[in-house]
């Protein structure tokens, strides 16, 4: 039996990734490390809580020593670490909170991995999972492929930035088994409702204003959430040691064409008049260095490891409304309290 130790596994898109090992792979026993801060929710994983293979441990990544104390009690074989702090608009706010979990938790999980897996580096496995911000913005045209210099412009892109280096200065240093995967925008279920899409579906549902940057005219790759615990999969199972795979949706779209398309089907959904939710969207004052447009070319990815998303951004925004409508509870508990405080702060609204 292999033992894996997934990082961040109460979040969005770990919450997908933990489901898919533990409910795919049986003779996986998946440790779930997550701190439990405001996007981190337990609530996420309520179907797995009775699985035999799998277990929630609640601790910090920058904590290196309680690191250290996890791998020589549970003797890992591979991490999948997804934990890290991810809102553009929370880093500009306090950036060196995103150093320390994205870049000091890294390569304390590194160090640890190093001293635990000596002897073993072949057989085990250091998966990073990043982002496309990594890369910078795109004009009108062109794609971020593997080989697009990183040029970060958001703290939250600079520590991922710098994680993934420090991943593959381990890799070529010390010999250690990583693989590192950059991702563009993903959306779907148990999405926490400060970004783009959940934050508009669940104002629309109360006829709440929906902020919109600018003039919504930023561009970005969407990819159905589970699509990428897919590709995770594939990339941890198949890669080459040392690889770096960029995982897109090929499904642009700029910002207020996507809340107008959502604006379509909450009102279709809803019984309301057509036309009622947008007259929700209220523009707001443009993030300080906002990226204009991202794009992914997931081509390495589809002809060397033969994964492709499998929805069409229409078909996945409708179910990915359905439900968050047919979950009404999770939402109201996770937009409650300490959330709304920084909402209200955060847009002026």
């Amino acid at each position: 039996m292999k033992k894996f130790l997934i990082t961040g596994g109460a979040g969005f898109i770990g919450s997908h990734v933990v489901r898919r090992f533990v409910n795919t792979y049986p003779d996986y026993n998946i440790v779930n490390l997550d701190k439990l801060t405001y996007a981190g929710n337990l609530a996420n994983l309520k179907d797995l809580e009775d699985k035999p293979n799998y277990r929630f441990v609640k601790g910090d990544i920058v904590d290196q020593q309680f690191i250290d104390e996890l791998f020589e009690t549970e003797q890992f074989d591979a991490v999948i670490h997804l934990a890290a702090e991810s809102h553009v608009d929370r880093s500009i706010t306090n950036p060196i909170e995103f150093v320390l979990t994205n870049v000091v938790g890294t390569v304390n999980l590194l160090n640890s991995a190093r001293k635990f897996w000596k002897g073993r580096y072949e057989e085990c496995r250091f998966y990073h999972v990043s982002t496309d911000e990594v890369y910078g913005t795109l004009g009108e045209d062109g794609l971020f492929t593997e080989e697009t210099p990183y040029d970060p412009h958001s703290p939250y892109s600079a520590s991922k930035a710098s994680s993934d280096h420090f991943v593959r200065a381990y890799h070529d240093t010390y010999g250690l088994n990583t693989v590192i995967s950059n991702c563009s925008n993903n959306y779907g279920s148990y999405h926490f409702p400060e970004k783009l899409i959940p934050l508009a579906i669940n104002n629309i549902k109360n006829s709440k204003a929906v902020p919109v940057y600018g003039k919504g005219e930023n561009v970005r790759d969407w990819l159905w959430v589970e699509d990428h615990a897919r590709a995770i999969d594939v990339v941890f199972h198949k890669a080459r040691a040392g690889d770096t795979y960029n995982i897109g949706g090929h499904n642009e779209w700029k910002n207020i064409d996507l809340i107008r398309l959502l604006c379509r089907i909450m009102d279709r959904k809803l019984g309301r008049a057509e036309g009622t939710s947008e007259k929700l969207i209220t523009f707001v004052t443009d993030r300080a260095g906002h990226d204009l447009r991202y794009a992914i070319d997931s081509t390495k990815l589809q002809r060397e490891l033969g994964w492709s998303p499998s929805l069409q951004f229409e078909e996945g925004l409708e179910k990915t409304v359905d439900w968050y409508l047919a979950n009404e509870e999770w939402l109201n508990n996770v937009t409650s309290g300490k959330y709304q405080e920084y909402y209200s702060q955060q847009y002026k609204l």
